[in-house]
């Protein structure tokens, strides 16, 4: 595999990841009675958005095409967030499935920037966004801390 096939695949997994977390957060930003949990949600979609985009101009430039779906795992647990909101708290069922969402990003970024594998240019941008991916998991993994702790 060369260079630009090994930027395409690095970063389509991670396309793949974020487009997951961008489409539940919209989702559950539909879902939630809180406010300020909606416009919260609504925020992280768009940084999922960004995210998705700037992977995909480097894929791109590296000749390749951009993932365009999400990946199996993230649709399950979509589906599983919706059953857990429908049968318990909502607002923290959905809170708790998109922390974890959130975890499996902020993997996906580490062992691609950690692979020795992962081409300079696929590596540069997953560093470049890391800090983003960071706030977001920082900030679900507070909330949802915040909620287990106030019930």
């Amino acid at each position: 595999m060369n260079n630009d096939n090994k930027t395409a695949h690095s970063l389509n997994d991670l396309i793949a990841i974020a487009r997951d977390g961008q489409e539940f957060y919209a989702d559950a930003a539909k879902h939630v009675d809180d406010t300020a949990l909606a416009g919260l949600f609504t925020r992280i979609a768009g940084v999922k958005s960004r995210i998705v985009s700037d992977l995909g101009a480097t894929v791109q430039a590296a000749g390749g095409t951009p993932d365009e779906h999400g990946t199996l795992v993230g649709s399950m647990q979509q589906v599983y967030g919706k059953v857990r909101a429908a049968f318990g708290d909502k607002e923290y069922g959905y809170v708790a499935e998109l922390e974890e969402s959130e975890d499996r990003l902020l993997k996906a970024f580490n062992e691609t920037i950690a692979d020795q594998d992962t081409p300079a240019d696929a590596r540069a941008a997953a560093q470049r966004l890391l800090p983003e991916v960071t706030e977001c998991h920082n900030t679900m993994r507070d909330r949802k801390l915040a909620m287990k702790n106030a019930a």
